[in-house]
């Protein structure tokens, strides 16, 4: 079992993007509904003040290290983390790997149309995956319920939720148990991506760590939400700080 490491009171995986597929499909196999966060700087920072987003991740079967922000904390604190574990990049693994292991996906999320186009795109990309539906993420307590049945009766056995965080770490939370999939992800702008409605960052901005940049600049709206990262380099060396301070003292 990969090691975990406690970022921020989240225990978060160390683990790679193999070690992650093979997790999944352990979890497939299984039939037990799991849920499953890719966890990023910003993330961990909004579960410090969430508490029900806290117990959530605590609570998930699988944490991954979605970010550089994660791999630094974990880094600082001075655990290995042997890679980053994006959540678009492992829906992609797991749809390249579908066809092959005959893995089922619903789609989940995003505004009205992206879920279909990103299907769209995974049928050119992965020939023979089995998308079983897709459903966009504009709906009312109302409509929840037979949100769940459609997805019930589809019979995926990875169910992949765009609604953003925290909204689908908490959906897919309150909702497990009845939806019956065997594994739910939060996979934020995944589908917007694969759609073309959002660009990812190039691969040397990606290597460079700067993804975080390149997505506030292109959606002004979130460049608030930038500040996010350096209070959560703060509050990590705060933490590690802390934790200095037991070892040394622990009276």
């Amino acid at each position: 079992m990969p090691k975990k490491v406690t970022i921020l009171g989240i225990p978060v995986d160390a683990i790679t993007m193999r070690e992650a597929v093979a997790r999944i499909d352990g979890f497939i196999e299984k039939r037990e509904p799991v849920l499953i966060a890719t966890a990023n700087a910003e993330m961990l920072l909004r579960a410090t003040h969430d508490g029900e987003l806290c117990r959530i991740l605590q609570g998930a079967a699988l944490v991954t290290p979605d970010g550089a922000g994660t791999v630094w904390a974990a880094h600082h604190l001075g655990h290995a983390m042997p890679e980053r574990v994006a959540g678009y990049d492992m829906a992609q693994e797991l749809m390249r790997k579908a066809p092959e292991r005959h893995w089922r996906f619903y789609f989940f999320g995003s505004a009205p149309g992206v879920a279909e186009k990103a299907k769209a795109k995974a049928e050119r990309l992965y020939p023979g995956i089995e998308i079983v539906g897709t459903r966009n993420g504009f709906f009312t307590e109302a409509d929840e319920a037979a949100i769940v049945q459609e997805i019930k009766e589809a019979q995926p056995d990875i169910l992949l939720a765009a609604l953003g965080v925290p909204k689908q770490e908490k959906w897919l939370s309150r909702h497990l148990r009845e939806l019956g999939v065997p594994v739910c992800i939060g996979v934020g702008g995944t589908f917007d991506v694969m759609a073309g409605v959002m660009k990812r960052a190039p691969l040397w901005m990606q290597r460079a760590k700067l993804e975080w940049l390149f997505r506030g600049l292109m959606q002004p709206k979130r460049a608030g939400r930038l500040l996010a990262l350096p209070k959560f380099v703060l509050k990590v060396h705060a933490e590690k700080s802390k934790n200095g301070q037991t070892k040394s003292n622990p009276l």
